[in-house]
């Protein structure tokens, strides 16, 4: 049926411009959320629809429907909206090219998948962590199934299907008067995520962080579990960012070739990666899957365009044009980001340091100098190589670029959370303010 559509567009717009894009979305989603320990609410959502790209005479218009019966409709509209736009030589849209095979990204259960299944699949994860001893204070499990063809005037004709699983579970525990907190959750492109293991570990985590200490001022050094890793590291990507580039906005502009990073550190975006949540054969334009190494052995290698940012700075897409949804057009975005070190460091080794489940206030980041003052969350000394007694309020501080250069991994399991694919982190010589 969407090749159908699409082909209606087509008819409807190929005389009237000089090149055109059609993207066609479709998917399901399957959502549960508790207050407590109670389900209050479930929602399936189906969600179709259509966004068209025209180029007229150097101007782009862009026009996106839900109504599939309006589909002609929506790329005569786009074409009229190159009125708005001004001139610009840099749009283009993909060219065909072959394209790479995906592997592991749809799981054939979701089609069988009820939702007395997911019900039962999320009631059992809170039973487990109230057996623990915890307080569920709230969880979600979601299921979701997506399609989307992208065809332009360039022979570019993409279809890309997958499946993606969610759950996130936060509790609470109190004991002689005191009240500890903790969250975590799981994603999977496919319906394999172990309930049971999750529960158990956030409530371990929230008995840990009970009976807080103070910790004394001074440099230490910082574990980064990974959602305080990827609290950090959201401004570090930024600057790889080909937009931020060339509008003066990265720090990195003009550092292609110099070391940034630790040595023993190099970071691939990896679309083609088995099993990875942004896993697809091509990016939202239409430009096919490719690796793209940001950092090699510490050395800046590359930033990451769209098409219109790489005309513009006269280099090659990245494939990085993501969209998410026919309701926009592409924007530059990272795929799957892999860390990759070629040594990594054992908790063993660390005298004297504090690790952190996670950080408040990633978000206050300057951008541009990288400059951060964080609050850490579920923290702990580590004292001769163990974990030691969990921190009272602490706050964290440095600079993001600054601590990439001596960042080193730990020996720890590697795990996806949104596109960062990362271990544990650690940095040397951070200031840690006791409170």
């Amino acid at each position: 049926m969407i090749y159908e559509i699409a082909e209606d567009v087509k008819k409807a717009v190929e005389n009237k411009c000089d090149a055109y894009e059609i993207y066609i979305d479709e998917s399901k989603t399957i959502q549960l959320d508790s207050l407590k320990d109670e389900l209050n609410f479930a929602k399936e959502e189906i969600e179709r629809g259509l966004g068209v790209r025209v180029i007229k005479d150097n101007k782009q218009g862009f026009a996106f429907t839900s109504n599939l019966d309006k589909v002609a409709e929506t790329g005569l509209q786009a074409i009229d909206n190159t009125k708005l736009t001004k001139i610009d030589e840099n749009y283009s849209f993909a060219e065909a090219e072959k394209v790479a095979e995906v592997k592991k990204v749809y799981d054939n259960k979701f089609k069988d998948l009820s939702l007395d299944e997911m019900v039962e699949f999320l009631k059992h994860t809170i039973a487990i962590a109230g057996e623990s001893g915890c307080e569920v204070t709230g969880s979600g499990f979601s299921a979701s199934e997506g399609k989307s063809l992208i065809i332009n005037s360039n022979d570019v004709s993409i279809e890309n299907e997958g499946t993606g699983f969610g759950l996130g579970l936060s509790v609470t525990i109190q004991k002689d008067g005191e009240i500890a907190t903790a969250y975590n959750s799981k994603s999977s492109r496919f319906f394999d995520i172990d309930g049971e293991k999750l529960a158990n570990e956030v409530c371990d985590l929230a008995k840990s962080s009970l009976n807080t200490k103070p910790v004394e001022t001074g440099d230490y050094d910082v574990v980064l579990d990974y959602y305080a890793a990827v609290g950090l590291l959201q401004t570090f990507l930024g600057a790889f960012n080909g937009e931020n580039v060339s509008r003066g906005r990265s720090i990195l502009k003009d550092k292609l070739g110099e070391n940034i990073a630790n040595s023993t550190l190099s970071i691939i975006d990896n679309p083609l990666l088995e099993k990875g949540m942004y896993t697809s054969k091509c990016d939202g334009e239409g430009s096919v899957s490719q690796k793209t190494a940001l950092i090699k052995e510490g050395g800046l290698s590359s930033f990451i365009y769209d098409i219109y940012t790489a005309n513009r700075e006269g280099v090659k897409t990245t494939s990085n044009g993501i969209r998410g949804t026919y309701l926009s057009t592409p924007m530059i975005s990272p795929t799957n980001l892999e860390f990759k070190f070629s040594e990594m460091k054992d908790l063993s080794e660390i005298s004297n340091g504090v690790l952190t489940t996670s950080v408040l206030g990633a978000h206050t980041t300057n951008p541009i100098s990288g400059d951060f003052s964080v609050e850490a969350s579920n923290a702990f000394k580590i004292e001769n190589g163990e974990m030691g007694d969990p921190i009272n309020k602490a706050m964290i501080s440095g600079n993001v670029f600054e601590i990439m250069k001596e960042i080193e991994g730990v020996k720890s399991e590697v795990k996806q959370y949104g596109p960062y694919i990362i271990p544990k982190l650690l940095v040397h010589n951070l200031r840690v303010v006791g409170q």
